[in-house]
Formats: structure tokens, C-alpha cells, sequence
């Protein structure tokens, strides 16, 4: 029988967060635990790092250049198959629970079942970031609301899913939590009781003058990781409990992550580590056993819908642009290897836009057009100027010491950027301003270049 796949994921988590990341403020037992018993994707990439794009890369294994979704709130309806479909259409039964955000009709409206790509059990809403008072369509078109905070609601709502299961086909199951994205002082109460603000030690590369601030925002998104992570563990228990542990692919991963005043900014779409790199578990012990494996291939979120087919023996589509990494991990294609992944942002908006609005702080600000690599040592990054950063990342993981301007790294420099222009040709990206694409897509913009949104 094909595996079942029960893929989890948070929302703005980065990978620095997580206690097996070597993080010993953040209480993650369950997810160290996890880890212990799964392959460690050492080097996953959020390369489009902002929601929708996530979302829809996720979805159809496509760049965010082929499948439109650039920015948030857009509405994803691109040519070829979608993850679900692909599933459904291979005997499995399909499942989601949580936030979707791929719809473009409207934060808290009804997404009818042609508009949901193949996934029949449907507990969903498009978004919101209200977690004590969080509404979902279930099959109609009547609004309901979670009890209590949402994540918990909906883990428990996947746990009955599973208790009752009684198909003879295998399951596809995505649950997909709002936290640990902000508002970040939301969390149960015993769960920000853990932090104290004033104990949480910061990153080398936060300003000093943004400590408290940092400080107050990282105690409550710590609330938030420690929730999940306690959430997380009771789905697991009720895959054990149902006897199907042993053939189901378990993945818990994040859309992106949250630079949290590192480098003087918030949020995400930025190229630097915070923004672009995120957990990814996956426990599958019929392939790898109860044991600790690692691939530490640099592996893009483009790439996981084709690794997944790969692993459950599914044809992948001709239009996925993804590469499909079970041969490596099933031990198959030894030589595998990855030389680069694409960083990319094709229009900056909302909480980076290029101009500062009167309601958004200067960490919000600054935003630009960019395209760039993240190989295993190095992160280069160019905007439409030119070359913009280059960091060294073994000598530097705080990414303090931008060396785009030191003559001892011209050569390495030149190298990087042959390499990313190759791909970019690749890729038929001919990394244009981004209001080319957003004419190209005809989609509607405010002043900051952000899609408005409403209910």
C-alpha cells in the first residue's frame, strides 16, 4: 500500500527557533524528539519567503514566475495538476485543515469545492491571524468558529479525522497552523507563561536599540512554538494509535520564516537567513527507519511536491519545475547533488514595501525587487542595480558582514553571479521591475504595490 502523508506546517517559523536547532531558550520537546526519528532537512529554503507564493509553490511545484502568485491575496489558477488533484486522482483520500490563503476572494470568505484543488475533507478558512477567534468553512457555506485557540482546535480536528478513518485508501492530509505568525502575544496562557521577555537572549545581529522590543515580540512567538509543538505531539500519538505510523511520511515545516529585528527588519521576503530558512522534519520510518538521518542538500520549496510524489510512487507532472529528491533519499542516486538555490523576490509589498507608510514602522520599509543564490557557503543576493549582498555563511552565520564591496571576494562575487544568471536564463526569468508582473498578471495594487484584501 502507498504511504499515508500527513504534512504540517506553521506559519512564519524559522529554523533558528527549534531546540534540536541548537536554540536552548525555545521549549520544543516533542519536535527534538521528532527529530530524533526523522531525516533533518539541514538546508530547507524558503526561496519566494512570503505566504501566498509558499502556498502556491507548495500546490502546484511551480516558481512563483509560472504559477502567478508573487504576493499575497492573489488568486492561484495556473495550468497543470495540483497537489491534491494529484493525490486524489492516485487513490488517496484527501484532507485539509487550517489556513489556505491561495483563493484571492476574500480573507473570511466560502471557497467553493471546485476551488479546492482536490482536497474533499475541507475545515478551512483563506486567513486570519485572530487565534482565539478563528472562523472555518467546513462543506457549506456556513461560517463557523474553532473553540479556543485555533492551532488546537484544528490539531484535535485532524486527530478525529484520523481516529475515524476507516477508508481502505491511504490518507493525503495537510493541517496547516496560523502561529507562530504574529500578532505573537497570543498564545495560551500557560504557554507565555514559560517566557519571561527579559530572559530571552537575542541573536548576534539584533540592533541593541531593539532589544526590548525584540525581546517582548520573541518571548510571545516562543508562546506560540512551544503551543504547536504540544499540539503536534498529540497528532503523532494518534497516528501510533492508529497502527499506521510505520507507513506514513510525517513532515512538520514552516512557509517561511521571521526576521524578528535581525538586521533591523521584521517579517519576511528578505533574502537573509531568518527569512529564508525553515525546519523541515520528515519521519517515514518504512524508509528510514526510528533513527536520525540528515539530508543536507539545499532543498527549495519547490521541490517538495515532487519529492513527495516521488516517495509515494506517483507520477509527477510534466508541468512541476521542482526537483523530486526521493532517488537520493530512498538511496538510489548517490552523486545527487544541488550547486545552488533561487532567492527571489518579484514585487516587494505590504510589511516590505518600497516606500514607508504612516502606519508601519522602519523595519517595514526598504523593500526591492531581487533575485539570488544561496549555495552551502555563500548567499548572493542582487537587485535591479546590481549586486546588492554577499555573505559568507560558514564564517559568518549571523550574516553581519556584508561583502559585496571587499576586493578579497571580487572573484567570488563574479562566480556567484554567472552561476545566478544561469539559472535565471534557466528559468526564462528575465528578472524585470515588479510592476511589469503585475501588469503581465493584471492584478490591482495600492500605493504601497500591495493587493488589497478584504472579508
Amino acid at each position: 500500500m502507498k504511504p499515508n502523508v500527513v504534512f504540517v506546517f506553521g506559519d512564519q517559523h524559522r529554523l533558528f527557533d527549534v531546540g534540536y536547532a541548537e536554540n536552548t531558550q525555545v521549549k520544543t520537546p516533542f519536535l527534538d524528539s521528532m527529530r530524533n526519528e526523522s531525516c533533518e532537512f539541514t538546508y530547507a529554503i524558503s526561496g519566494c519567503p512570503v505566504c501566498c507564493p509558499y502556498r502556491a509553490t507548495l500546490m502546484t511545484g511551480q516558481y512563483p514566475l509560472t504559477h502567478g502568485i508573487f504576493m499575497n491575496d492573489a488568486y492561484l489558477n495556473c495550468s497543470g495538476k495540483y497537489l491534491g488533484e494529484v493525490f486524489k486522482d492516485n487513490g488517496y483520500e484527501t484532507a485539509y485543515i487550517g489556513k489556505w490563503h491561495i483563493d484571492g476572494h476574500g480573507r473570511e470568505s466560502y471557497i467553493p469545492p471546485e476551488r479546492r484543488r482536490g482536497f474533499d475533507f475541507w475545515r478551512v478558512l483563506e486567513c486570519t491571524h485572530d487565534y482565539n477567534h478563528s472562523p472555518y468553512f467546513g462543506d457549506d457555506d456556513v461560517k463557523h468558529f474553532w473553540d479556543g485557540y485555533d492551532a488546537f482546535a484544528q490539531t484535535d480536528c485532524a486527530i478525529d479525522y484520523i481516529k475515524n478513518y476507516t477508508s481502505d485508501k491511504p490518507m493525503f492530509m495537510i493541517l496547516s497552523y496560523g502561529p507562530p505568525h504574529n500578532p505573537y502575544q497570543t498564545a495560551p496562557e500557560e504557554f507565555r507563561n514559560m517566557y519571561n521577555p527579559k530572559d530571552i537572549i537575542l541573536r548576534e545581529n539584533v540592533n541593541p536599540e531593539d532589544t526590548e522590543k525584540a525581546q517582548k515580540d520573541i518571548a510571545g512567538y516562543y508562546a506560540h512554538i512551544s503551543a504547536l509543538d504540544f499540539a503536534m505531539s498529540k497528532l503523532h500519538q494518534a497516528i501510533i494509535e492508529k497502527g499506521i505510523e510505520n507507513n506514513t511520511i510525517f513532515i512538520y515545516t514552516s512557509d517561511h520564516g521571521d526576521m524578528l529585528y535581525s538586521q533591523g527588519q521584521q517579517r519576511k521576503q528578505r533574502p537573509w537567513e531568518e527569512s529564508i530558512r525553515v525546519p523541515f522534519l520528515m519521519k517515514y520510518p518504512a524508509l528510514f527507519g526510528k533513527k536520525h538521518t540528515v539530508n543536507d542538500k539545499l532543498f527549495n520549496s519547490v521541490d517538495i511536491m515532487p519529492t513527495l510524489l516521488g516517495l509515494c510512487g506517483i507520477d509527477i507532472p510534466d508541468t512541476v519545475e521542482g526537483t523530486d529528491f526521493s532517488p537520493y533519499l530512498k538511496g538510489e542516486a548517490t552523486d545527487f547533488d544541488v550547486d545552488a538555490v533561487i532567492l527571489e523576490c518579484i514585487q516587494p509589498f505590504g510589511e516590505f514595501a518600497k516606500i514607508k507608510t504612516g502606519t508601519y514602522p522602519k523595519q517595514f520599509s526598504g523593500g526591492r525587487e531581487y533575485r539570488g543564490i544561496r549555495t552551502k557557503q555563500y548567499t548572493y543576493v542582487a537587485d535591479l542595480n546590481g549586486a546588492w549582498l554577499l555573505y559568507d555563511n560558514e564564517t559568518d552565520p549571523y550574516q553581519k558582514a556584508n561583502l559585496i564591496e571587499n576586493p578579497n571576494y571580487r572573484d567570488v562575487a563574479e562566480k556567484l553571479d554567472l552561476l545566478l544568471r544561469k539559472k535565471l536564463n534557466e528559468r526564462g526569468d528575465e528578472f524585470l521591475p515588479g510592476n511589469e508582473y503585475i501588469k503581465k498578471w493584471n492584478y490591482t495594487v495600492d500605493a504601497t504595490g500591495t493587493i488589497p484584501y478584504g472579508k
